[in-house]
C-alpha cells in the first residue's frame, strides 16, 4: 500500500504591491517552511489590484490588506511584530481551529 500523497493547502494572501505591511507579511512567511504545518500550507499571494481580480474581492479587502486567508475565510490581522517560530505557532493554532469549525 503506498501513502497517501501530502495534500497542501492553500493559504492566500491578499496584498498590494507597494504596500509595506504587505511585503513585510509576505517576506516573513516565505522564510518560514509553511510545508511543516498540519495540514500543509502553501502560499498563494494575490495583489487585489492586478487585473481580472474580481471586483467583489478588491471592494471587500481595498482598505484591509494585507489580509490572509485560509479555506477561503479571513484569518485574525497578524501582529506586523510577529515573525519566525511566534507565526509559525500563530498559523498552526489556525489551522487547527479552522479545521475543527468544518
Amino acid at each position: 500500500m503506498t501513502p497517501s500523497p501530502i495534500e497542501f493547502q492553500p493559504l492566500t494572501l491578499l496584498s498590494r504591491q507597494g504596500c509595506c505591511l504587505c511585503e513585510g507579511l509576505e517576506q516573513r512567511l516565505q522564510d518560514l517552511e509553511l510545508s511543516r504545518l498540519q495540514p500543509p500550507l502553501t502560499l498563494k499571494v494575490i495583489d487585489i489590484d492586478a487585473e481580472g481580480v474580481e471586483p467583489e474581492l478588491r471592494s471587500r479587502y481595498d482598505l484591509e490588506v494585507p489580509v490572509l486567508m485560509l479555506h477561503g475565510k479571513p484569518l485574525p490581522r497578524v501582529s506586523p511584530r510577529l515573525s519566525g517560530e511566534g507565526l509559525f505557532i500563530w498559523l498552526q493554532r489556525l489551522c487547527t481551529t479552522v479545521a475543527g469549525s468544518d
